[in-house]
């Protein structure tokens, strides 16, 4: 029987509502340590507060026990409380923070570094 985490290592869902989207997650399998990044969840901020972010979140959680892995992490950037709230309502513990993250395209010039600083924050959801 073949490995089906190869097959099915990452996947990308949308919540859509009316025929619109208003939500989307990717999951993307590393399977160096056997787990599951959780990337790009966005809310549609007309409908945040109604459940959908929780409901993406879950997605990539049952993705990640059904094809066996032993955890899901995940990196943000995010300055609201309400998504580290998420994360840890999930399950997610937090790893810790770095104060030296360099966005895509930043050139680190002196302006960016008086005026442009980015938190990335750490999670990981151990699942066994």
């Amino acid at each position: 029987m073949p490995d089906l985490r190869r097959e099915l290592g990452s996947c990308f869902w949308v919540a859509v509502l009316d025929g619109n989207v208003v939500g989307i997650v990717a999951a993307r399998a590393h399977e160096e340590d056997n787990t599951v990044e959780l990337l790009r969840m966005s809310v549609d901020s007309r409908f945040r507060g109604k459940g959908i972010a929780k409901a993406l979140g879950r997605k990539v959680l049952e993705f990640a026990v059904v094809h066996n892995y032993s955890a899901v992490v995940l990196g943000t950037t995010a300055v609201k409380v309400a998504a580290h709230k998420l994360y840890e309502s999930l399950g997610f513990r937090h790893m810790g923070a770095s104060d030296h993250y360099v966005l895509p395209g930043m050139t680190l010039s002196l302006a960016e570094r008086l005026f442009f600083q980015v938190r990335y924050h750490r999670y990981r959801l151990q699942l066994r």
